[in-house]
């Protein structure tokens, strides 16, 4: 008698499957331990293996299908044996997609004349309302304008209140706005204090200059509805769950991290091309070290228990194409900053390629969030459940601090936000945890074994 093959619970929170791919087809012979398919999950891509042997006799989806877990997949036989196709456990979740386009149907007021007649009388009774009432003010008078010559100047950048109108009653027409457009424009005035022009790079907090406003026809991107993918909607969920069910509080320090970024510049260099250590190699080995020196931060909330955990198995957020995952670094309070540098280098490389398994994303007991690399300066990152904290860290920037002798020097700071769940972590306990992280990160030779 045929074997049915279901889909597989493949992770903790999975609860339905993708088939990317078939790595086997109907009547291909399967071993045990033979791997028949690639299974996206809400965290990985992994290998489907099977322990049944005889011949793949039938498949019940195709790469691309969506199932419950639970739900069969396919059939292992003998050879010639005839197997129907069985009964889903669950409803298949894809009603949804399959709605969508008979929702889109607004072609047909389109195509309907009767409702349209009606507003043309209604403008031409009611006289320029509608156009005039798009007017700008400009010197405490209204100006009138034409929706298409708002609409064309909104297209090419114009500044109307620049343009002047050449209609009845100085009304600004499609010509004028063309006029201007084609006008040479004003040269931009000069650049605020020393700031050299040449950097193309993003200043903060600057407005848009007219160079970067966009004045293309091309659209942004495609317009289109993406299904929601298991790892997104599983995002989507234990986020939710956690910031409208863990009550947060957030704390925040400042860091000196000269001294760690020199200490950082000389490792490099000495060992050559074989070994470079990141800015959060450093904060992934000092919360490890921070962890030890306030265990009572290293906590989760079990609902009537709260579980202190006896290791520092310190998870990082790797941004991937469908989301974010957080591989885990095991036991980071023995291993050595060049130890954890390597392992949290081939984590990311297996997240990015969706290859990571279960063991490599479970089990973490402290995680942390670094967006300095995109020039975040400081931010509050969500608590990943059941960690009881999450540590965001932000960009180095430079600035002026006075030094011990009251000197104003250069300095470079960067800012940590601690996430804490009030159930496990108290203001006391947290702040305890970020003075000796800041302790560390100031001194980082401590950490350097």
């Amino acid at each position: 008698m045929a074997t049915i093959i279901e889909m597989p619970k493949l992770s903790d929170t999975m609860s339905v499957g993708t088939l990317v791919n078939w790595l086997k087809k109907e009547g291909d012979t399967i071993a045990s331990g033979d791997k028949i398919a690639e299974i996206e999950t809400d965290k990985a891509t992994m290998e489907m293996e099977v322990f049944d042997a005889g011949i793949l006799l039938k498949q019940f989806i195709g790469a691309g299908d969506q199932v419950a877990v639970g739900d069969p997949i396919c059939a292992i036989g003998k050879k010639g044996e005839s197997v129907d196709a069985p009964a889903k456990k669950s409803a298949a979740p894809k009603a949804e997609p399959e709605k969508a386009p008979a929702e889109e149907k607004p072609a047909k007021k389109e195509t309907s004349p009767a409702p349209e007649p009606e507003p043309e009388t209604e403008k031409s009774a009611q006289a320029p309302a509608p156009a005039e009432k798009s007017a700008t003010e400009s010197d405490g008078a209204r100006r009138r304008i034409s929706p298409l010559a708002r609409k064309l100047a909104e297209e090419k950048g114009v500044d109307l209140s620049n343009v002047k109108g050449s209609g009845p009653g100085g009304r600004i027409v499609r010509a004028d706005v063309e006029a201007a457009a084609k006008a040479p424009k004003p040269t931009p005035a000069a650049p605020p204090a020393e700031t050299p022009a040449k950097s193309p790079a993003p200043q903060k907090g600057a407005a848009p200059t007219a160079a970067f406003v966009g004045t293309s026809d091309t659209p942004v991107q495609e317009a289109k509805s993406v299904p929601v993918s298991n790892m997104r909607g599983t995002i989507a969920k234990r986020l939710v769950e956690s910031k409208s069910q863990v009550p947060h509080f957030y704390l925040e320090v400042e860091v000196d991290v000269g001294p760690l970024l020199e200490l950082r510049q000389q490792v490099n260099a000495a060992f050559g091309e074989g070994t470079k250590l990141s800015v959060n190699d450093f904060i992934l080995k000092a919360c490890a070290h921070a962890l030890r020196k306030v265990p009572a931060a290293n906590a989760s909330w079990e609902g009537s228990t709260i579980r202190n955990h006896a290791a520092a198995h310190v998870s990082f957020a790797v941004a991937i194409e469908d989301g974010l995952i957080t591989p885990v670094v095991f036991d980071a309070h023995k291993k050595s900053v060049f130890q954890i540098s390597s392992e949290a280098r081939a984590l990311a490389t297996k997240a990015k390629a969706k290859k990571l398994q279960p063991a490599d994303y479970t089990g973490g007991t402290f995680c942390v969030s670094n967006l300095g690399m995109f020039g975040i300066q400081r931010f509050q990152a969500i608590i990943n459940p059941p960690n009881g904290a999450i540590l965001a860290v932000g960009t180095t920037v430079k600035k002026p601090v006075v030094n011990e002798k009251d000197e104003i020097v250069v300095g470079h700071r960067m800012a940590l936000v601690l996430s804490c769940d009030h159930r496990v972590v108290d203001g006391a306990v947290g702040a305890q945890f970020l003075a000796a992280l800041r302790e560390i990160l100031e001194k980082p030779l401590l950490i350097l074994g």
